[in-house]
């Protein structure tokens, strides 16, 4: 078969459920206008296509460029040359992001300007640079990932107690925010190059997962010592519920694709100048690979920007209007079934979870099969979004109550599951929280919050992001657990 139609057949499967949940709704409780859900249906087949023509330009691009500059990062044998490319690479990825900038955008919108985008996306992609680089000199000295997430963790307990309800939220979120799409493969591939190259297979394998859990912790400080320089406390936030939008159907895709492409474009360069450096002073690959890897990136960047436009112009809209209908009936049971069912779904169109369950698989030769972590994911996700909206519904209900408890467990558990899982369970925290939750579900729970009365935007609607990076750190770290009492029992 055709590695594009593999990859169509592969992301039709995930989204359908997304398409079907929506059209149910329409003709059953949640009926929304013929233009809405017009535009709704040209938005999920640009995201079937452009998430299909994405996933083959990271398998051939991204994918083997993080290799290649892991490598060679590794192979210099000077900590400064791996404290520069971290730093720089760290950067440059994170403010590609195309996550981070939709959470950014929405954070503006919501304060109504209070919080520039531009503020969120620096301040972030500098916390992730330096984060970025601690996780990739604990791989080169090979220090245990579990005494690191420990440290980290404690010392942004210590930061919240002094941030504020309202950036306690947006600091999580930001972290789910930064490892989507475009930054997961590539810090994958990275850290998995960098691994490749040291001579204990065994440490390696479990080495190979880890680094996108410590770079993320990165934006939830920088936030969290944003909060605490600015001193912005008690912000209140609405968001513009269109009940009848006006105007064609095209209307909305025609105005995001410029704005798309620049942001992509901008996005990638500095990567792909990176690499060609690289690949003229030392690499020197032929011309047949170094023009498929070029290739590749030439498919992310068409792939990334059809997916954008779809979730931007057909998707958010509908979460938002789906969210804000629901909230308002007297029924509130229906609000909280559609929460979970959305959250069990659309962990399987995100991009950057088949990146993650794939090299799971592979790592472990097939002992951790993918449909086990999708299965774990899944369920983690969905009671990650339906303990959201109940925290919109019930007043006093803070996030901390969610996370703190969450990540006592989480912490808990590194230090009895099998230590390569603790690596993938962070990871996939972060792969949980890609376009699809900071769009769809971001715009269903935000519309929930603004439909609720007494629920504000800011502290309540933000923060789901938050619970989802944290659920299947807990779900997958279960998951671990059961294999090693497997195994034990197959030992005996």
């Amino acid at each position: 078969m055709n590695p594009l139609t593999e990859k169509l057949k592969e992301v039709l499967v995930s989204v359908f459920p997304i398409i079907a949940i929506v059209l149910i709704l329409n003709f059953t409780i949640v009926p929304l206008e013929t233009t809405v859900v017009l535009r709704f249906l040209l938005g999920a087949t640009l995201v079937i296509i452009g998430l299909a023509v994405f996933l083959l330009g990271t398998d051939i691009g991204i994918t083997p460029i993080g290799n290649y500059l892991g490598k060679g990062v590794t192979k210099s044998n000077k900590v400064w040359v791996v404290v520069i490319a971290g730093l720089f690479l760290g950067f440059f990825i994170s403010i590609a992001e195309p996550d981070l900038h939709i959470l950014a955008n929405q954070i503006n919108t919501v304060t109504g300007g209070l919080v520039p985008s531009s503020t969120i996306l620096v301040s972030v992609s500098i916390g992730i640079a330096i984060m970025m680089t601690v996780g990739i000199l604990r791989i080169v000295f090979n220090v245990p990932l579990f005494k690191i997430l420990t440290g980290v963790y404690l010392f942004i307990f210590i930061l919240s107690l002094f941030t504020s309800s309202e950036f306690l939220a947006i600091s999580f979120d930001a972290s789910g925010a930064t490892t989507g799409a475009l930054t997961v493969p590539f810090m994958l591939a990275l850290s998995s190059g960098i691994s490749s190259m040291k001579k204990n297979g065994k440490a390696s394998e479990k080495d190979s997962f880890g680094l996108v859990a410590i770079s993320s912790s990165g934006a939830i400080m920088a936030v969290m010592f944003l909060n605490i320089i600015t001193g912005q406390n008690e912000m209140t936030g609405e968001l513009p519920v269109d009940l009848n939008p006006s105007g064609t159907i095209w209307e909305p895709f025609l105005h995001e694709f410029p704005i798309i492409s620049q942001e992509i474009f901008i996005a990638l360069v500095p990567i792909i100048l990176t690499f060609l450096g690289y690949n003229f002073f030392s690499l020197k690959l032929h011309k047949r690979p170094l023009a498929r890897v070029l290739k590749g990136v030439l498919y992310v960047f068409i792939g990334l920007v059809i997916f954008l436009v779809g979730v931007n112009a057909g998707f958010m809209n509908v979460g938002s209007l789906i969210g804000y209908n629901l909230a308002g009936m007297d029924v509130s049971v229906y609000l909280l079934l559609i929460a979970f069912v959305l959250g069990l779904v659309t962990i399987l169109a995100e991009p950057a979870v088949y990146v993650l369950t794939q090299q799971i698989e592979q790592v472990t030769n097939g002992y951790v099969k993918r449909k086990a972590v999708l299965v774990a994911l899944s369920i983690g996700v969905g009671l990650a979004v339906l303990l959201s909206v109940i925290r919109i519904m019930v007043p006093g209900l803070e996030l901390w109550h969610y996370l703190l408890p969450g990540y006592i467990i989480a912490i808990g558990l590194m230090y009895i599951v099998p230590k390569m899982f603790i690596g993938m369970a962070f990871d996939a925290g972060g792969v949980a929280s890609g376009p699809m939750t900071a769009t769809f579900i971001l715009a269903f729970v935000q519309g929930a919050a603004q439909s609720i009365e007494g629920a504000d935007v800011i502290r309540d609607g933000f923060g789901m992001i938050a619970m989802v990076a944290m659920m299947p750190i807990i779900t997958l770290q279960l998951l671990g657990l059961i294999f090693k009492l497997k195994s034990k029992r197959e030992d005996r």
